[in-house]
């Protein structure tokens, strides 16, 4: 009964996406999922819970690979690695010095719970605050750096600023 319920509203998406890529209907958000762009032929889809990219590979392999490049990045102050991974590392980074300048107990323990160097957090915390103190965010910066020998992957270079 419930696969019939959720059929019967899925093809009434469809119908009215249709309508709305044929131009019957005007463009206006179809149960706050489906967005009808104002170019004809063109669907898209609301972004809810994206926030990072899979990187090709399963969720706890990701999350260990971003654990880890951020616990680099954080010792050796900046890391080369495909530009895709630095992008998605500079968020986690700016996370951890967020944290850092919080200072708290709590975003010390959240930050000893994702980075895998206990003396790491400690430093971070202590440092962080005076060398970050005017800046709110965009603590990391992101550069291109060619193309890899091997597969020809783009690469990048991410640094503490």
């Amino acid at each position: 009964k419930n696969s019939q319920k959720a059929m019967a509203r899925v093809c009434v998406l469809l119908v009215i996406a249709l309508q709305c890529v044929a131009g019957f209907v005007s463009p206006m958000p179809l149960q706050n999922r489906v967005a009808c762009s104002p170019r004809v032929g063109e669907i898209s889809m609301i972004r809810h819970g994206n926030k990072l990219k899979k990187l090709n590979r399963p969720a706890d392999q990701r999350k260990a690979l971003l654990r880890g490049l951020t616990t680099e990045l954080i010792r050796h102050g900046r890391i080369k690695s495909t530009l895709r991974r630095c992008k998605e590392v500079r968020s986690t980074a700016d996370h951890m010095i967020t944290l850092a300048k919080d200072g708290s107990l709590h975003a010390r323990r959240q930050a000893l719970g994702y980075m895998y160097d206990k003396d790491l957090v400690h430093g971070l915390f202590e440092q962080a605050p005076e060398r970050y103190a005017d800046r709110e965010g965009g603590y990391t910066r992101v550069l291109r750096d060619g193309y890899r020998k091997g597969d020809n992957s783009e690469m990048g270079v991410i640094e503490l600023l």
